[in-house]
């Protein structure tokens, strides 16, 4: 079966006017959009072009995966996502407590994991991800430190912050002192956006590490969440290259268009730039404070115009092809085009249809996919890892 889908982007305030507008060939329609959903989520499921049914009539227990054109403005909250064992954990806990569903409050609105990955659509996609090293925070510390232009009170209040990082094992403590507040978090915070807006960054990295302070000061003034993302990795991808994020990494989306493929959750654990629940406790059981490296997922070329990203889990995997090709379907699979066109073909009754930029197809039991045209396709299923 391959039949056309849509769906109707969400009008968060973080998203772009127009992004997704001229993805879909539409016009924008003076409202943000965020993201659009591609998928049998029960939040927004999509629905059949030909009849308005929501392919939840065709998946009543949804599919493991959920993809999203995701077209961010401005810097979404930090978060993190439980493990499987944590969801499943946090969720009974919580429905023992009487806490509804629909809380603000509640942390998990499912007993699932929400591992994720992004593609980037376009050159400059912009976030911070996980943890990086204490020395390479204190690095960045230090010029302003010594920073003649820096206020005496302000290095002052930056090098109490530097001797709180005293190794890799201070993260945990010094993340849950930022997340506590208080008039030392506050002036920490006045002293970095201060530092960031006077021009007090470095070359190269670390500069980028200040402008994405400024970034974060100009849309969340105050909030601690500006002091921790010197202590995360910052990347800007180019259109192509992707990133892999586990549970427990602690992220922010800070702009940029991209292609998102996530486990089918809802549970979001947040730790600041945002005015919703941040239940610190909970957050603090959940994150990894390793500090690692900048999680690039990187595909395997399979074929000529044809990359997959597998980042070796059950719940999804994604396929980028570019030119024609046969891409084999572990169940069903949800076809995307952001660029040119596409034939698509399949099955003993030799069903076709066409595709072209900002269409998306539900493809059903079919062992695989002739494709043939040019542009881009991105193809999400199930992964392939045992269940």
């Amino acid at each position: 079966m391959l039949v056309e889908i849509t769906n109707t982007p969400r009008d968060y305030a973080w998203g772009s006017f127009t992004a997704i507008a001229d993805l879909l060939g539409l016009a924008p329609t003076g409202k943000p959009q965020a993201e659009l959903w591609l998928g049998a989520h029960s939040g927004s499921p999509s629905l059949l072009v030909d009849n308005d049914r929501p392919i939840t009539d065709l998946f009543p227990s949804g599919l493991p995966f959920l993809l999203k054109v995701l077209a961010a403005a401005s810097p979404l909250s930090l978060q993190a996502h439980p493990t499987l064992d944590q969801a499943r954990e946090g969720f009974a806990r919580e429905n023992a407590a009487g806490i509804p569903i629909d809380s603000p409050n509640r942390n998990y609105k499912d007993a699932l994991h929400k591992p994720e990955a992004i593609v980037a659509l376009v050159d400059g996609f912009q976030a911070l991800c996980g943890f990086r090293s204490v020395a390479a925070a204190r690095a960045a510390l230090a010029p302003l430190i010594a920073d003649e232009a820096t206020s005496p009170a302000d290095a002052a209040v930056v090098a109490a912050f530097s001797d709180r990082l005293a190794s890799d094992a201070s993260l945990p403590t010094v993340f849950e002192w930022l997340m506590a507040g208080g008039p030392d978090v506050q002036a920490l915070v006045a002293a970095l956006t201060d530092c960031a807006a006077r021009g007090g960054s470095q070359p190269g990295d670390e500069g980028e590490h200040w402008r994405v302070v400024e970034l974060l000061a100009a849309h969340y003034p105050g909030d601690a969440g500006i002091a921790v993302s010197l202590l995360l990795n910052v990347v800007t991808l180019t259109a192509g290259e992707a990133l892999f994020l586990p549970a427990g990494n602690i992220h922010s989306y800070l702009g940029g268009l991209g292609v998102e493929i996530m486990a089918s959750s809802d549970n979001v654990l947040r730790g600041g730039l945002t005015p919703k629940h941040v239940d610190v406790a909970e957050l603090l059981t959940v994150l990894d404070f390793e500090p690692l490296p900048i999680p690039y997922l990187v595909p395997e070329q399979v074929a000529d115009g044809v990359n997959v990203f597998d980042p070796g889990l059950s719940d999804f995997c994604l396929t980028v092809v570019t030119q024609s090709a046969t891409v084999s379907l572990n169940g069903p699979a949800i076809v995307l085009c952001t660029a040119g066109s596409f034939t698509l073909s399949g099955g003993s009754q030799g069903e076709t249809a066409e595709i072209s930029q900002g269409h998306s197809f539900l493809i059903n039991n079919l062992d695989e996919l002739a494709i043939r045209g040019e542009g881009q396709l991105f193809v999400a299923t199930a992964g392939r890892a045992p269940r």
